[in-house]
């Protein structure tokens, strides 16, 4: 079935600086998963921390990996974007409530999924163009 939604021409290094950040924002992102699933000393006391039971450590894990595996699947980057877009948007309101000085780095990742997905993927540009 083809698809009837425009795409706008991507430039190889267009292509090519999308798939860095987004492989990057994904690598670190893998990264927090691993370390959640596996209930590493770091994980249990970052979450104890932030004040949320030590029991969720490996369920948000698991949503973690579900959300980067989303927007890692071209087929379902944008929906993985959004996912993370959330996930991302929970981590900074937690770091605000407790007043942690690094709650810029969850919107600082959030923005780099979209600028990676924009980059990357003719369908979003179609839809979001940027004018100079």
């Amino acid at each position: 079935m083809e698809s009837s939604t425009p795409t706008a021409p991507v430039s190889k290094t267009s292509l090519r600086a999308g798939l860095i950040i987004s492989g990057l924002v994904i690598l670190l992102m893998l990264f927090d998963a691993a370390i959640k699933l596996m209930r590493l000393a770091a994980a249990v006391e970052g979450t104890a921390r932030l004040g949320y039971p030590v029991s969720l450590v490996f369920p948000i894990g698991l949503i973690c990996l579900a959300c980067v595996t989303a927007y890692a699947i071209p087929r379902t980057s944008v929906l993985g974007a959004i996912l993370l877009t959330g996930y991302f948007g929970g981590a900074t309101a937690t770091q605000v409530r407790v007043e942690d000085p690094w709650f810029l780095f969850p919107i600082v990742l959030g923005v780099l999924v979209w600028l990676g997905l924009y980059l990357r993927d003719g369908r979003l540009r179609a839809l979001l163009p940027l004018r100079s």
